[in-house]
């Protein structure tokens, strides 16, 4: 990978959860998934409002993680509903709410270690400055 900064897959992780946030990303979360399956070794998951929010979010996280790290598959971004961004390692689902409560991802990896996301990326909750 010549040419790319080296992190560790869960800061590459955390990263994606701050690119997702930087769209305003609703319910992010970084799973650690690697002692319970061997698809990934970190999971994020995050939700938008629209197709379009959905489809930036996206962007973001690829357009951000791009000096540490390629991308190997974008599957669902021309529809917006379901867009799953794979980097072998770390597997990126950014979900419109409702399809994201349809499948419910969250409860299936509920055994999952939640990794915390620095508060400084955190923008729901946050007072107004």
């Amino acid at each position: 990978m010549e040419g790319k900064v080296v992190i560790s897959a869960e800061e590459r992780a955390v990263k994606c959860a701050a690119f997702a946030l930087d769209k305003k990303a609703l319910d992010v979360r970084v799973l650690e998934i690697r002692k319970l399956s061997s698809i990934a070794d970190y999971l994020v998951f995050a939700s938008g409002r629209s197709d379009r929010q959905v489809q930036a979010i996206a962007d973001s996280v690829k357009q951000g993680l791009r000096p540490f790290d390629q991308v190997l598959d974008t599957e669902g971004y021309d529809e917006g509903r379901w867009v799953v961004v794979d980097y072998g390692d770390i597997i990126v689902h950014i979900f419109q709410e409702e399809v994201r409560a349809i499948y419910n991802l969250d409860e299936l990896w509920d055994r999952a270690r939640e990794v915390e996301i620095p508060e400084e990326f955190l923008w729901e909750n946050k007072e107004p400055k």
